[in-house]
């Protein structure tokens, strides 16, 4: 095995030192502007099937644990929070409809959005502020991170499952089955009143 070039083994060495996932441009301008990208992907093929990979989510890379070893460190994982309903609400919207200000969540969801709610989703640095929308008012709008992307292991949004991937885990059959019981019922109800004016 013929030893690794000094630039392989600088952008290595600056993955595994950073803190966070790191854009191929960050890392160049950390190793003096070298162009990096020929690298990863030399790094990333190294490593795929170790214990260690190197991946890249949302246009930035990082070293994390293989998947198939994840139930060698459960033990160590501290217990984390479970997301309420109503985030994990938001979250899916957020994520499917970015950029969205707080007033297209609550229409969607048909309810409203508590402030706290998309606090623990910044604070979980998941979601951040995007910006303003330019409209009356300019509402703040909101849009997923890359420790969004990193954390679901999506490489970019284009990755979310679809309906018809989400149909087919079973997830949107309870929703269409009480949909349909509720348009029934509207219905027969109409029936009943139409008959009863009839009479």
């Amino acid at each position: 095995m013929s030893r690794p070039d000094d630039l392989v083994r600088a952008v290595e060495a600056a993955l595994f030192a950073a803190t966070e996932p790191m854009t191929p441009q960050a890392i160049g301008a950390h190793l003096g502007g070298a162009d990096v990208r020929a690298v990863l992907t030399e790094l990333a093929a190294h490593y795929a099937g170790r214990g260690v990979e190197l991946v890249e989510r949302g246009g930035r890379w990082h070293f994390q644990t293989a998947g198939d070893l994840a139930h060698l460190l459960r033990p160590e994982r501290e217990d984390q929070r479970k997301l309420s309903r109503a985030a994990t609400e938001c979250l899916a919207i957020i994520a499917y409809h970015e950029p969205v200000s707080r007033a297209e969540i609550e229409a969607i969801r048909g309810v409203q959005t508590a402030r706290g709610t998309l606090d623990v989703l910044m604070e979980a640095g998941w979601v951040r502020v995007a910006g303003r929308r330019e409209v009356p008012g300019r509402p703040v709008i909101f849009a997923t991170t890359p420790d969004f992307l990193a954390h679901f292991g999506l490489e970019s949004r284009r990755d979310l499952p679809g309906i018809e991937d989400l149909r087919a885990a079973g997830l949107l059959d309870p929703v269409n089955d009480a949909f349909a019981a509720l348009i029934e019922t509207d219905l027969t109800a109409a029936d009943e009143r139409d008959t009863a004016t009839d009479a």
